[in-house]
């Protein structure tokens, strides 16, 4: 397996998605589990895509721990960052969905948000050697919430910028895995200061500069190469590499958008190692930069799942074809 150009950092675990969409969560009968968590569906739409990737995180000495570290494995990321907790349990979040596909977080069965295996990566565990050959670190924000993974993210962004990786934060606000809002928004605003690379929804970008302009976000930040703002079916705007644009969305039929963002973020990564960032400068190459990013999220929409519903690169370069043929 060749040394990871990105690593993704955070948590891994399984949604339990709920079989019958549009039902509250007390009224819904069956879950069918699917793997995710947003670093790991970046990393493994990454090795989908066929850029070398690695995972850091924690996952438990469990069933599902086991499972989700062999499907790391499958798919051909680089698991050698991947650390065990010998008790705590690998974590379950319970997904109901709308009729439209759209999802809502509904909590983590039995289990409180910090009771989880990922809450305890470990700072002094990380693998540095990973550091020394990657360009990008991947962080979300999940993470934050939990003093020893803080610890972990603090170590990485250390050990990042003493290797020149470029850091990527992907924002994935879910208010249920943290105790208070008030608590999150300092944190979530020093982790975005070290970012080279920002991506946020629309809700994310209001929420945090009450603007949902890539432009002026990456002017208040000052040393960002890259703000990207999704928002489903209204498309992507952007700023990269000095060119600002927007992407509209793609007429597709969705059926589940779990995931979705963190293909964006593969996709986005996977042409920023393709065409390096000395080339973002040119807007015809922003522009198809950002346009590969939004067909790799739409494409994971027409399937259920998150990893599970990843094209590979020629499903990628293929469906990008048929949408720019006439009628």
């Amino acid at each position: 397996m060749s040394q990871p150009r990105v690593l993704c950092l955070g948590e891994v675990l399984y949604d339990f998605l709920a079989d019958q969409p549009g039902l509250p969560l007390d009224q819904v009968k069956s879950w069918t589990p699917y793997p995710g968590g947003a670093p790991a569906n970046v990393a493994c739409g990454l090795a989908r895509l066929g850029t070398p990737t690695g995972f850091i995180g924690c996952v438990g000495q469990d069933a599902l721990g086991t499972a989700l570290v062999e499907l790391l494995h499958t798919v051909g990321v680089d698991g050698t960052g991947i650390q065990r907790h010998p008790t705590a349990p690998t974590r379950a979040v319970y997904v109901v969905r709308s009729q439209a596909g759209d999802r809502t977080f509904a909590g983590f069965g039995d289990h409180n948000t910090a009771d989880f295996a990922d809450t305890h990566l470990q700072a002094d565990q990380l693998s540095i050697a990973q550091f020394e050959t990657a360009d990008f670190l991947v962080l979300g924000t999940l993470e934050l919430a939990y003093p020893d993974s803080r610890a972990a993210i603090g170590r990485a962004l250390q050990v990042a910028n003493q290797h020149y990786v470029k850091i990527v934060v992907d924002v994935n606000w879910r208010p249920v895995f943290w105790h208070d809002e008030a608590t999150a928004l300092p944190l979530i605003h020093d982790l975005i200061c070290h970012a080279d690379f920002l991506k946020l929804s629309e809700e994310e970008a209001e929420w945090l500069y009450d603007t949902v302009d890539p432009g002026v976000i990456a002017h208040r930040l000052g040393s960002v190469e890259g703000v990207l703002v999704t928002a489903g079916e209204k498309g992507c705007a952007y700023y990269l590499g000095g060119n600002e644009g927007k992407i509209p969305a793609f007429k597709i039929e969705v059926e589940d958008t779990t995931g979705a963002g963190d293909s964006f973020v593969a996709g986005l990564l996977h042409q920023l190692c393709q065409h390096g960032l000395k080339n973002l400068t040119n807007p015809d190459v922003a522009k198809s930069v950002v346009s590969y990013a939004s067909a790799m999220g739409a494409l994971t929409t027409m399937r259920p799942g998150a990893i599970a519903a990843q094209p590979t690169a020629a499903e990628v370069e293929a469906f990008q074809y048929l949408q720019q043929q006439p009628g």
